[in-house]
């Protein structure tokens, strides 16, 4: 089995960070979201992965290289326009072959993984497995309709009066059969060639689809809120580890994580927390679900449920919560409580 991430799109939901580098590298719990896609992938055994990319692939190539640091073998594929799903499988056909291959969509979060979906495609290999969760207002996304026995019988994309609770998670499992119903999938009315039409005929043909319900954690981390959520979900799952140092001064409670090189000096830390290699946090007090980045510093400051990327300056600043912070900013001075969305190399002044 081979897979295929795709990465590419704006992220119109998450500007201004998206300006300067593509949402699947927003960092989340310390690692890109495109790493926790990629690490899911591995987990369940497939190893050669395509990555469909637009015209700011520089980034995504950069951070990943030929993937050889993961474990995995990365191909780069270049999506020149934003013309949907279907053209993304087609622009890999030659990548894919004649394999069977997962469809991942790379501002998916799923903790617990895909290896028991996987497993469940391959005992039953039919021509395509969708994978879905029931949500409370399905109308944001592709929706499921499935008979008794669990096949699809009707895929319908964003409905206004969606006829199921069953949202496609971003996550598709496919034998080469696909490429025969994408091949004679044209635009739909978004002027994309959607996934969904590419699998409705496949059932409308009388092909075996499958849909296979999620049971754990699924996020999409395309808005500002849905990062932090997810922030706060996956640093539930760390392990207490110091790399760094801690004065006697200082006091960490619950599970903190300093990586090498960073520094906390008469300072408090409330877990789950992660403070990056090579920070600094000095007089300052880190609340639960933050994650600082790497090279940070903190200094009289308060931060709290909060993403702070690489670089990022906080001086003499009490209260920031629920906050997302781009790469270098610098905020300060001031007092009380605040929630920012600063992009990056930004320089902020908070008022008292």
């Amino acid at each position: 089995m081979k897979a295929l991430v795709l990465s590419g799109g704006t992220g119109t939901r998450l500007r201004p960070f998206t300006y300067s580098m593509p949402k699947q590298l927003i960092p989340i719990a310390g690692k890109p979201v495109l790493r926790h896609v990629l690490e899911n992938i591995r987990e369940c055994g497939v190893t050669d992965i395509g990555i469909v990319v637009d015209a700011r692939d520089r980034h995504i190539a950069a951070a990943f290289g030929d993937g050889t640091d993961l474990g995995v073998r990365l191909t780069y594929l270049r999506q020149e326009q934003p013309l949907g799903l279907a053209h993304c499988v087609a622009l890999a056909r030659e990548f894919l072959g004649a394999e069977d291959f997962v469809l991942y969509l790379g501002d998916t979060v799923l903790p617990e993984g895909i290896g028991a979906l996987a497993a469940e495609f391959a005992a039953r290999r039919p021509a395509a497995q969708l994978v879905v969760q029931k949500v409370p207002d399905p109308r944001r996304f592709g929706v499921a309709e499935l008979d008794a026995d669990g096949a699809v019988v009707r895929l319908t994309e964003k409905p206004d009066r969606p006829r199921s609770d069953l949202a496609l998670v971003g996550v598709y499992f496919f034998t080469a059969e696909v490429h025969r119903a994408v091949a004679a999938t044209g635009p739909g009315p978004r002027g994309e060639r959607e996934i969904t039409d590419a699998v409705q005929r496949l059932v409308t043909e009388g092909a075996e689809v499958r849909a296979a319900e999620y049971g754990g954690y699924w996020r999409d981390t395309g808005r500002v809120e849905d990062v932090l959520a997810c922030n706060r979900r996956l640093l539930e799952g760390v392990r207490p580890a110091v790399a760094g140092t801690v004065d006697a001064a200082s006091r960490l409670t619950g599970p903190v994580v300093v990586e090498a090189g960073a520094r906390v000096i008469r300072s408090r830390i409330e877990g789950p927390a992660l403070v990056g290699a090579g920070s600094v946090v000095e007089d300052s007090r880190i609340g639960p679900y933050t994650s600082l980045g790497r090279d940070c510093v903190l200094r009289r400051a308060g931060l709290a449920d909060s993403i702070a990327l690489d670089g990022v300056t906080v001086d003499r600043v009490g209260g920031v919560h629920g906050s997302l912070i781009g790469r270098a900013a610098r905020i300060g001075p001031g007092d009380g409580r605040h929630r920012l969305l600063v992009g990056d190399d930004t320089r902020v002044e908070v008022a008292a």
